[in-house]
């Protein structure tokens, strides 16, 4: 079952022309599971005009704060980012489902390590809990960010960045890239594309040095900074991704060809194993994801933005096959030991297994 936690409002702070960061606290019976991990994300919900919506943010403090907060980007026509900038008041209680992600590797106290971070816009907000956390934790790591953005004034967090300049002096540097105004280094104007990114990796950043990479962005930036960086020499498994949006609608796309003697029928008998119990559902192999059934079936499965981006809906494929059309947030390693994202995954065969609780 999907658990929702009512967490109230505590601040709002005005960040930039268009972003607020909003500070929540959970009721005391619910507060170790609100604990998190650095780069980890809270999904909520709320009715518009009587429709359901979920929405993710990522989490923007260090695991040591002691703070429950994210920043929320108000987006042309995004109903939860608006209500949040334009309505959302101190004492108001939204609903929350506990931290989830992966964006995150595990801290080694004991290691000087570097660490490369890559955000545009608003994906700058789970780079402030993974600088904050791991400059802290590591006492003798260090921490580079390109930061892109369209002019300063849309920077976020501008501030609370050159604080930790400071605090953390020598060991977190922060490069500015901004598209529509002129720098007195050319190299830090534009767009934090391809050809930006083999240019700072040839004259500022030295990628073959660094242990690990983080990337969290819209996905043409995401792609673009990850191909650069392999390029230039980094491995693969040392790259994290955090897509705070994706260029596809979140729906797959109908199979072109049958393999193997799969899709023998245009039902699948499926298993959805949730909470301890098992349920018996049909699938239209052509029309609907393992998700959409499940909840046509009033099951209350985990799910968020529904664009294979998030993880939420992440579950276990026991028995038989599915089609993922999309995957951008899971790893090889758990792609390989069965898990799929409910949401992008529809059935090859006439009958599948799925369970939300491994």
């Amino acid at each position: 079952m999907a658990q929702f936690t009512p967490l109230r409002v505590t601040d709002i702070k005005r960040d930039t022309r268009d972003s607020v960061i909003v500070t929540l606290d959970p009721p005391d019976d619910a507060r170790e599971n609100f604990k998190f991990i650095q780069g980890q994300y809270l999904t909520f919900r709320r009715a518009f005009d009587g429709e359901e919506m979920r929405r993710s943010y990522s989490i923007c403090a260090g695991v040591e704060d002691g703070i429950l907060r994210v920043g929320i980007k108000k987006v042309d026509g995004g109903w939860f980012s608006s209500w949040a900038n334009d309505e959302l008041n101190v004492g108001d209680v939204i609903d929350a489902m506990k931290p989830m992600g992966n964006f995150h590797s595990p801290l080694k106290p004991d290691e000087a390590r570097r660490y490369l971070g890559f955000a545009g816009g608003s994906g700058i907000t789970p780079m402030i809990s993974l600088i904050k956390t791991i400059l802290q934790a590591e006492p003798k790591s260090t921490f580079t960010l390109a930061y892109g953005n369209r002019s300063t004034g849309a920077i976020m967090f501008r501030e609370e960045l050159e604080d930790l300049k400071n605090i953390y002096m020598g060991r977190l540097s922060i490069v500015h890239i901004l598209e529509s105004e002129a720098a007195d280094i050319d190299l830090f104007s534009g767009r934090l594309d391809r050809e930006k990114c083999d240019a700072l990796f040839s004259r500022w950043i030295d990628v073959k040095s660094a242990d690990r990479a983080f990337i969290c962005g819209p996905e043409p930036m995401m792609l673009a900074v990850a191909d650069a960086l392999r390029a230039h020499g980094m491995e693969e498994s040392a790259i994290k991704f955090e897509l705070f949006a994706s260029a596809q609608p979140g729906r797959a796309k109908k199979r072109a060809a049958k393999i193997d003697g799969a899709d023998l029928g245009v039902q699948c008998k499926a298993t959805i194993i949730l909470d301890g119990v098992a349920r018996e559902i049909e699938i239209e192999k052509d029309s609907q994801s393992v998700l959409e059934a499940a909840n046509a079936a009033n099951i209350d499965a985990p799910f968020a933005c529904k664009a294979g981006v998030c993880s939420t809906c992440r579950a276990k494929l026991v028995e038989g096959e599915v089609e993922m059309e999309a995957n951008y947030a899971l790893e090889d390693y758990e792609v390989e030991r069965g898990y799929i994202l409910t949401c992008q995954s529809r059935p090859r065969t006439d009958k599948i297994i799925v369970d939300y609780d491994q």
